[in-house]
């Protein structure tokens, strides 16, 4: 309802379990960034208490939804986010060949030369992109909060995201409970072709067609 201000918790294990999924966090300490940087924007007014707080939308927040429901991103570019590790190099590729056969170019942030700092660039880069593929893999260290975060910030900007996965993690539910919501497309590392090519048609059928598309 407008107007209506929305309590929380920051405590760990008792965040809002809304908005730990709204925002694709795994942490409390993600959502409190988050509710912060949009105070401090204007999009919110934000009253804390010691462990949590209440949050309404503010005029200027509703002023840009509007303007985000209506906004076309014209970009060719398609940003990736995923864990960075030798253990996912092949399908770091399949994705990239994904989004091109899709006739879009992808974007790896640990590919881009930059002078400024990684969580700024990786923001910008975001902003610049037509949509977004997570993949949200993880080794034995656990779930990567930075992908999470980054898909999270790509949906809130309006944007398409497309979420991918290893086909064993998948299986054994050993992705956030809060964006299990979402159909991935699981990947086996034999067969990185046919993820290729399923990754290439729901761009295709989600997005649509990018300008450097060719006809195969």
């Amino acid at each position: 309802m407008i107007g209506q201000p929305l309590k929380f918790s920051y405590r760990e294990g008792d965040a809002y379990p809304e908005m730990l999924a709204w925002t694709e966090s795994t942490r409390a300490e993600e959502i409190r960034f988050l509710l912060k940087f949009l105070d401090q924007t204007g999009a919110i007014q934000l009253t804390e208490v010691i462990g949590g707080g209440s949050v309404y939308i503010a005029m200027d927040g509703y002023a840009r939804l509007a303007d985000i429901k209506k906004k076309e991103i014209a970009s060719e570019q398609a940003f990736i986010a995923m864990w960075f590790s030798e253990e996912t190099l092949a399908v770091r590729n399949a994705i990239k060949n994904g989004i091109l056969n899709a006739g879009y170019t992808p974007r790896v942030i640990d590919e881009l030369h930059h002078n400024n700092k990684i969580d700024d660039e990786i923001i910008a880069e975001i902003r610049r992109s037509r949509f977004l593929v997570a993949d949200f893999t993880h080794g034995e260290a656990g779930m990567r909060g930075g992908v999470y975060y980054e898909a999270g910030f790509a949906r809130g900007l309006g944007m398409e995201v497309i979420s991918t996965c290893r086909a064993d993690l998948l299986a054994e539910n050993k992705i956030h409970f809060d964006t299990r919501q979402y159909n991935h497309i699981g990947w086996h590392p034999e067969k990185l072709d046919e993820f290729t090519k399923a990754l290439s048609d729901r761009i295709s059928a989600t997005i649509g067609d990018g300008p450097r598309k060719t006809e195969s």
